[in-house]
């Protein structure tokens, strides 16, 4: 049984009657919705208030997930999968997120945008090496990918202002960083795949309590906790901010975590990347920058690895000689009456 075969809901909203293309668009709208308030919110806090306290930050929003989740009903009765699972989950995540976090001390920003954009190339990669996946992609895929992550690339460093800055060290972290997403995402989908029974809840929340305690050591060793505390204790409503960010994350999660189990790791990469260009272009509208030449050329490398990916991988079926059809037809019907039969002897013997 596959895990999109499986009564799937987002947030009370029905999905596994409903045609590919409305679950498509409800977990894509509430993962676009998601991620842009978090945006929003991080410009705020990162930027304006210039408090980049990212640790603490997620250890805050790992508690306010506990309480929605909480509040959705869920309890660890409802648990199908082994706490070991989550462990290794957990420590992936967080392993995913220090590195990325550390390489920014050694590449500047052009260089990690240009490594960070190319995540769904290493996700299909290692689709085919998850044991309980093994996916192969058609080829198609590979170039739709590879268009976006190039266009995307184009676009984010059309109005860069340096040039990027490139370290040994630093390749090695990101280039880490890349490796535990891609195996993050197709873990999660090896799990809802081997796993049916499965919910969006389930992964959210194991992961948030096993990763919790491992927020706590990075935060210890670099000070990040007391700073962190004493700068947002001086300014309490920060809290009210992060609390508001977290709660549109949790939708943004939730949304992830469904495309993941219905679409795969390897469309929910494609559609994360997507969305970085889309908030991208947003910006530059509703900001009113001028677009340059690269913009354009970027928005249309991204426009035509959207649409390669869009096309049905369908093969022409095979020509077969009419007296072959009629043969075949013959075998066919043959077969359907022996079932038939079958069946009828079946349904005269009882049921004890």
């Amino acid at each position: 049984m596959k895990g999109e075969d499986q009564a799937r809901s987002l947030f009370g909203i029905p999905l596994t009657d409903r045609p590919k293309w409305q679950q498509f668009l409800i977990c894509s709208s509430g993962f676009f919705f998601g991620y842009l308030v978090n945006g929003i919110c991080e410009e705020y806090v990162y930027n304006r208030l210039q408090f980049s306290y990212g640790w603490y930050f997620t250890f805050v929003q790992g508690f306010v997930y506990l309480i929605l989740i909480r509040l959705q009903g869920f309890t660890t009765k409802q648990m199908v999968n082994p706490w070991k699972t989550y462990v290794k989950l957990s420590a992936v995540l967080m392993g995913s997120h220090g590195l990325t976090k550390g390489s920014l001390a050694y590449l500047n920003y052009p260089a990690q945008i240009m490594f960070k954009s190319t995540k769904v190339l290493p996700v299909m990669i290692m689709g085919a090496f998850i044991p309980g996946l093994r996916r192969k992609y058609p080829f198609h895929e590979y170039i739709s990918a590879l268009l976006l992550v190039i266009g995307l690339i184009l676009f984010t460093l059309a109005d860069a202002q340096t040039s990027p800055n490139f370290s040994i060290i630093g390749i090695i972290m990101i280039l880490g960083a890349l490796v535990m997403d891609a195996f993050l995402g197709n873990f999660q989908e090896a799990i809802f795949t081997m796993n049916p029974e499965t919910t969006q809840m389930e992964m959210l929340f194991c992961s948030t309590v096993v990763g919790i305690p491992f927020l706590v050591v990075p935060m210890i060793l670099t000070g990040e906790l007391v700073r962190a505390w004493n700068s947002c204790s001086q300014h309490l409503y920060v809290y009210g901010v992060l609390v508001f960010e977290a709660m549109a994350t949790f939708i943004g999660q939730v949304s992830v975590l469904s495309l993941i189990a219905i679409f795969g790791a390897a469309a929910t990469a494609m559609i994360t990347t997507a969305r970085k260009a889309v908030t991208l272009l947003l910006s530059y509208m509703i900001f009113t920058k001028p677009l340059t030449e690269q913009h354009g050329s970027g928005l249309l490398l991204i426009a035509m690895g959207i649409i390669l990916k869009m096309l049905p991988d369908s093969k022409p079926a095979p020509w077969i000689p009419t007296s072959n059809v009629n043969a075949r037809h013959h075998r066919e019907t043959s077969s359907e009456e022996v079932e038939s039969v079958e069946l009828e002897d079946e349904e005269k013997k009882p049921l004890v």
